[in-house]
């Protein structure tokens, strides 16, 4: 079977974690796991480690906020079958990314973050900038968790998935909420997970057609993995 082939690999954030994510993404590729065009790695720290590693062919180092990098470059648009590796210590970033399109989209409508709805799941927080933090985890999970059918910890099948969880939040509150909007984090190779480009232009794509018949809505967007998820509720005011 060959190995699965990628445009670019985008890794956010170039320490601790992003150090880890280019090394197993450049052990996989030459081992022949898998292909890509081009691996990036962002930070805003020019002394970030993987800056001051040196560069592998392949790899591309961008300093830059995450904000604005993901502002010019999921506008390329970038080339098919692109990744997003996350860190699991950044904000909630694409749906911020989201937010600021559809500020672009609609300048004179009132655009907001309103508080998300409890989804039930045993671990739950808010944020002060109003993402709502879950996991079905009450243990601490091991690092780089590939989450597989068999919980590592529990030893019992994950039954669970935070993807399935936000679609029943919706379907919890007919005619209120919208959605969801899913960023979905899989495994891909050697303990990294990533987000599929793909699905992220089509989370912009279903704002907009949300927006589109102009009265108010709330839209249920999340960024998750099987067993986590960072939620917010993105209000469309009417548009006067």
């Amino acid at each position: 079977m060959p190995s699965p082939a990628f445009g670019d690999i985008v890794i956010i954030g170039g320490g601790c974690y992003g150090s880890f994510y280019t090394g197993q993404l450049e052990l996989a590729r030459s081992r022949g796991r898998l292909r890509y065009r081009r691996l990036i790695v962002v930070d805003r720290n020019p002394s970030c480690q993987v800056f001051r590693d040196s560069p592998e062919p392949g790899r591309q180092r961008v300093c830059a906020e995450w904000g604005t990098f993901l502002d010019g470059y999921l506008a390329g648009p970038p080339p098919e079958s692109s990744l997003i590796v996350p860190s699991p210590l950044m904000p909630h970033l694409l749906y911020h990314w989201l937010q600021r399109r559809a500020q672009t989209q609609w300048p004179t409508r009132t655009i907001t973050t309103e508080p998300a709805a409890p989804v039930g799941t045993p671990y739950e927080t808010e944020a002060p900038d109003g993402t709502r933090y879950l996991s079905y985890a009450d243990w601490l999970c091991p690092t780089h968790c590939i989450e597989p059918a068999t919980c590592p910890v529990t030893r019992t099948p994950r039954t669970w998935d935070m993807a399935e969880a936000a679609t029943r939040l919706v379907g919890r509150h007919p005619g209120k909420m919208v959605g969801p909007v899913l960023f979905e984090c899989r495994h891909v190779a050697y303990g990294v997970g990533a987000i599929a480009i793909d699905q992220v232009l089509a989370g912009a794509a279903a704002v907009l057609d949300a927006g589109a018949g102009g009265g108010a809505t709330d839209l249920v967007v999340a960024t998750v993995s099987g067993c986590h998820g960072a939620f917010n509720l993105l209000h469309l005011g009417a548009v006067s």
